[in-house]
């Protein structure tokens, strides 16, 4: 058990925490929330005895032993699968105690050694080493490389395995998806399913809470408040809470009703109805989840783009890739690839596959190889990527850099502007040089944003970013009313703005007919060696019209009796699918019940009196306590409709197999 005793903590004259008390249990993985510069990080340095809080204590078992991911990178020519090893301090003592022992002959400390050694499974380190590196992404031909011929990201994640090869009993991860690409986090999600000890996580990918965490510790104003459950039912937990007050639920109305204002005008209409449908879906989650971020100080949109061309870019017949020492390095094979108005593409791919490749050769052609690169005469793209928060002028200030692009804007318009990225007071007309990467991100984007573009290439714009200011920069794409081009590891971004996919995947690019769930089950049969469709729409999908001519031909011609027992076998399976079919309708009858029964809830919600009258606060909690109790409901029948609408998905495959 992880014990705190009534912490203070204090980072020079700031107060980070004050008076907190709370226990974490063996088996309980905990996610740990707050604002940049709220203490997560110093929370962390203190259980790692690298800083000393300044009233209370904490405790835990003094056998316990903590893993933390080291920060310095590491180098030398030691082989990173013995680096990994190293995570084992256990083991490497007793190894070193075994080689002592044989040097000197000490039989007695041998026999007392041996049989430690087997106990902690010493004999199999090298491959669960092996196992670790290859979930992380190395391939098995680089397990024997120098740690120092590794690049910058492979070097923290070889910290990261090292991490997890320690037999911890308290994990401290970090921002530990921060050089991971979408598989390998995945594979991390799974592997922290099953640590036994005790995890804390600090992350602001939503996803990534949702699938490792089993509770949430969130800072806010000095103090942690706890939550069960994983982010997004903390998401709800916490706007329950918010929900009670007044100016808080307002506010939310006001941002529900400028996204259904929208989704009226432009559902029906032919070119907009993808993008007032991902509206809609933003809608229907904000209903739950606005009011966990009322309180965000971010609040920002994007303009309207003053003139949206048909097509606005287009690559045909091309290579991208790199010139090395005069010779061509081609990472994407011969493309062709075209962006129109109202396009919300996500790329999806590895790292090192060529997204980002692909994103410069869009943004700007520097990484054509070959073909042609046709821009629209009124094309304004806004292109963000990492490299460009280092363009920043350092001793110049938030303010001077929107002034440079801000035209006939007033200065107090400027001002409004980047206070809505969170630019405010003294920080405003300060320089950048000290800022951390998530704000010069926000200035980054900032920056673009005020440009008015009407294609944005967006790549990894949420590395960096805060748990609100990715919330709020996801409702902000997802009324642009431009195109747009995201690569990103972040899921929720990519669910609530994009409408179709895109993979690189060794040296093509094609589009990918499936979701996000489906790509991860595809990449992990490429990675066995398996190249069976895994996207329903890829199940689903006729043979062509002359390869099914060919199958029909080469079927052995039926007598009658075999004809009657094909018939009878039809029958029989096509009785067995009409109770999957009954099943999921009455699934979606219960849930579209339980959407309108939360839409009345929501009405009555919506009544000022009842947050200012004394005499109705029993009427009030009672309404929270619905509204609870249904969005759970919901949540379930959402599980139930996935479960029935699966079972009838295989109901009918079996029966169109046997035709």
């Amino acid at each position: 058990m992880l014990k705190f005793d009534q912490i203070s903590l204090r980072r020079g004259t700031k107060m980070l925490l004050e008076d907190v008390s709370f226990q974490v249990h063996r088996g309980q993985r905990v996610g740990l929330l707050g604002a940049n510069g709220s203490g997560k990080s110093s929370l962390f340095a203190m259980l790692r005895g690298e800083l000393d809080s300044d009233v209370g204590d904490y405790s835990f078992n003094p056998n316990d032993v903590v893993a933390h991911v080291a920060q310095s990178s590491p180098s030398g020519e030691q082989a990173a699968i013995e680096y990994v090893i190293d995570g084992d301090q256990r083991l490497r003592e007793i190894q070193a105690g075994i080689a002592a022992a044989e040097i000197s002959e000490d039989d007695d400390a041998l026999h007392r050694l041996y049989p430690e050694l087997e106990a902690i499974d010493g004999y199999t380190a090298t491959q669960r080493a092996a196992r670790l590196l290859h979930g992380l992404g190395f391939p098995a031909a680089d397990i024997e490389n120098p740690v120092g011929s590794f690049s910058g990201g492979w070097r923290m994640r070889l910290n990261l395995a090292q991490a997890l090869m320690c037999r911890s009993d308290i994990l401290l991860l970090d921002e530990p998806t921060n050089h991971l690409d979408l598989p390998t986090i995945i594979w991390l999600e799974r592997w922290l399913k099953r640590y036994q000890g005790i995890l804390l996580l600090i992350s602001h990918d939503r996803d990534f809470l949702d699938a490792a965490c089993t509770r949430i510790a969130s800072i806010e104003h000095q103090t942690i408040h706890l939550y069960s459950g994983d982010y997004s039912q903390y998401e709800r937990q916490r706007a329950e809470r918010l929900s009670q007050q007044q100016s808080s639920f307002l506010k939310q109305q006001d941002e529900i009703k400028h996204i259904q204002s929208y989704v009226d005008r432009f559902r029906y209409k032919a070119s907009k109805a993808k993008q007032a449908q991902a509206r809609l879906k933003m809608l229907e989650r904000m209903t739950v989840i606005a009011p966990a971020h009322v309180d965000s100080p971010f609040h920002f949109q994007f303009f309207k783009p003053e003139k949206m061309p048909r097509e606005l870019l287009k690559i045909e017949a091309a290579t991208a890739g790199y010139m090395v020492e005069d010779k061509e390095l081609e990472i994407i094979q011969p493309f062709s690839f075209r962006i129109a108005a109202g396009d919300r593409v996500g790329i999806l791919g590895v790292n090192g596959a060529g997204k980002s490749t692909l994103v410069k050769a869009l943004a700007d052609g520097s990484t054509l190889l070959s073909g042609e690169r046709e821009l629209a005469k009124d094309c304004r793209i806004g292109y963000f990527a990492q490299h460009q928060l280092e363009q920043l002028q350092a001793d110049e200030s938030p303010l001077w850099h929107i002034e440079q692009i801000g035209g006939s804007a007033s200065r107090q318009q400027l001002l409004n502007f980047l206070g809505g990225f969170d630019f405010r007071g003294e920080q405003v007309t300060s320089p950048v040089a000290p800022l951390s990467g998530g704000e010069k991100s926000r200035l980054a984007l900032a920056l673009i944003i005020w440009g008015k573009p009407n294609l944005l290439l967006l790549d990894e714009p949420t590395n960096h970013l805060d748990m609100e200011m990715r919330q709020a920069l996801s409702l902000a794409l997802a009324e642009y009313e431009g195109a747009l081009l995201v690569i990103s590891h972040d899921r929720h971004l990519l669910r609530s703005v994009c409408d179709s996919l895109v993979t690189v995947h060794k040296n093509e690019l094609k589009p990918f007919d499936g979701d996000l769930d489906d790509w991860s089950a595809w990449m992990r049969a490429q990675d066995s060696g398996k190249n069976k469709p895994v996207s329903a729409a890829d199940v689903a999908s006729p043979e062509p019209a002359v390869k099914q001519k060919e199958v029909e031909a080469s079927k052995p011609k039926m007598n009658r009796q075999q004809r009657q027992l094909e018939r009878q076998l039809q029958a029989r399976l096509r009785q067995q699918v009409q109770p999957h079919r009954k099943q999921l309708k009455k699934v979606e009858a219960e849930l579209e019940k339980l959407n309108s029964q939360q839409k009345k809830i929501e009405q009555l919600l919506g009544d000022e009196l009842l947050y200012s009258d004394d005499s109705r606060k029993l009427e009030l909690k009672k309404l929270l306590d619905q509204q609870s109790q249904n969005a759970k409901a919901m949540k379930a029948g959402e599980v139930d409709w996935i479960e029935a609408a699966d079972q009838l998905e295989q109901a009918e495959a079996a029966l169109a197999d046997s035709a």
